[in-house]
C-alpha cells in the first residue's frame, strides 16, 4: 500500500511516496499464527498476521522486546513453521514443505545475517564464504573470484582473504558474514539485529553495505530495535503483541535526511515507542 507521509516540522515538508512503482510480491503470509507451549502454558507470539514482502524493498520490522519480530522473520524465511496460517513464496506454499524441501528453499532463495556472525573460527575468510557457495555445487574458481569481488565491495582487500575471523574487527567479521549471505544470489536477505553487537562506527559501515545491496536491487527484511538502522529501510512495520499495528513507507535511503528522521520518529512516537 502506497501512502503519503506528512511530517509536521519547521520545514513544512512531507515524504511523498505516492509515485513510487508498484513492486512484485515475493513472500506472503496469511493468517499467520505461532504458539509456543511450555507444559500447561501457551504463548501466542504471532496472531492472525498478514503481510506481503515485495521485491526490491528494504523492509524493517520494529517493535518492543517480545513483540514477535524474530519469530516473524524465522517464519517468513522457512526457518520455523507456523502453528496456523500459510506462507507462500510466489505461487508455492512453503509452509507445506517437508523439512528437507524447506532446507533447499533456504539454500536456494534466502540469505541470513544475525547479530552474531557465526563464522567458523577454524576457516579463513575466503573459505567461510566459499563453503556456502559450494553447497550449491558452484565452480570453485568462479566462486573464489566472485567472493573476492564481493569482499572488495564491502571494503575488505586481499590481505583479509587468508585471515581467520578472530584476526578481524567486529565490523569486518559482520561484513564477511554479509558477503557469505549473498554469495548464492538470494532473492531475499534476512537480517536479525545485524548491528546489535557492533559499535557506532562498525554499525554505520555494515548499514552502508546493506543500503548499497538494496540500491542494487537486493530485497532485505531486517529486524532492528534502533532508529538509525530503521532509517535505512523504505518500509517500516511496527509489531506489537504479535500483530502489525501499522507501517510507514519512505523513499529509498539517500544519506542522512532530517525530514526522513522526523517522519520515522513521529511514526514510532505514535506507536508508543
Amino acid at each position: 500500500m502506497q501512502t503519503t507521509i506528512q511530517v509536521k516540522d519547521n520545514t513544512s515538508k512531507m515524504q511523498d511516496v505516492t509515485n513510487l512503482p508498484t513492486r512484485e510480491t515475493i513472500l506472503q503470509a496469511k493468517d499467520l499464527c505461532k504458539t509456543f507451549s511450555n507444559e500447561s502454558i501457551q504463548q501466542h507470539v504471532l496472531k492472525n498476521l498478514n503481510i506481503q514482502i515485495r521485491k526490491g524493498d528494504f523492509t524493517v520490522i520494529m517493535g518492543d522486546s517480545g513483540a514477535g519480530k524474530s519469530t516473524l522473520m524465522y517464519a517468513l524465511s522457512g526457518m520455523d513453521r507456523p502453528s496456523l496460517g500459510s506462507i507462500s513464496y510466489g505461487a508455492e506454499e512453503i509452509s507445506k514443505y517437508s523439512n528437507d524441501k524447506l532446507a533447499l528453499f533456504r539454500r536456494n532463495h534466502c540469505g541470513f545475517v544475525f547479530q552474531q556472525n557465526y563464522l567458523n573460527d577454524t576457516m579463513s575468510v575466503l573459505d567461510n564464504i566459499m563453503v556456502s557457495g559450494l553447497l550449491k555445487n558452484k565452480n570453485r574458481k568462479e566462486l573464489a573470484e566472485k567472493a573476492k569481488k564481493l569482499l572488495a565491495q564491502v571494503g575488505l582487500d586481499e590481505k583479509s582473504y587468508g585471515k581467520f575471523p578472530n584476526q578481524l574487527s567486529g565490523g569486518e567479521q559482520q561484513r564477511v558474514a554479509l558477503v557469505r549471505s549473498v554469495i548464492n544470489d538470494p532473492e531475499v536477505l534476512f537480517a536479525d539485529e545485524p548491528t546489535g553487537a557492533l559499535n557506532s562506527q562498525n554499525t554505520n559501515a555494515v548499514l552502508d553495505v546493506l543500503t548499497e545491496m538494496n540500491n542494487r536491487g537486493q530485497s532485505i527484511v531486517m529486524v532492528t530495535h534502533t532508529v538509525a538502522a530503521a532509517e535505512r529501510g523504505n518500509r517500516i512495520l511496527y509489531l506489537r503483541d504479535g500483530v502489525i499495528c501499522d507501517e510507514i513507507e519512505l523513499t529509498p535511503y539517500n544519506g542522512p535526511d532530517r525530514e526522513r528522521h522526523v517522519a520515522l520518529r513521529t511514526f514510532l512516537s505514535n506507536m508508543g515507542w
